[in-house]
């Protein structure tokens, strides 16, 4: 469990790392949720909505990769628990 605690807390990118990067969690998908509404409420030109698209495929991938790392985290987490089981299973 101490090298969990070590470990880095943010995505890991397979690029080179982008301001969102910097983005937790919940702030790109509150990001992401306001560019959706955005969208959705329309009034806007052409070009700002394909920005807002543009803009909404980042973080959603900036929230993927976190939801990725979760997932890992639970993943060894599991596999851990399983490799101390009783009897030194």
């Amino acid at each position: 469990m101490a090298e969990q605690q070590g470990q880095q807390q943010e995505p890991q990118a397979a690029t080179a790392p982008t301001p969102d990067d910097a983005l937790g969690y919940e702030h790109a998908r509150d990001a992401l949720l306001e560019v959706v509404r955005q969208l959705e409420n329309g009034g806007i030109s052409l070009e700002e909505s394909l920005a807002l698209w543009e803009r909404g495929e980042q973080l959603a991938k900036v929230c993927q990769r976190w939801l990725d790392g979760a997932r890992a985290r639970l993943d060894a987490a599991l596999a851990a628990e399983e490799g101390t089981g009783p009897a030194g299973e």
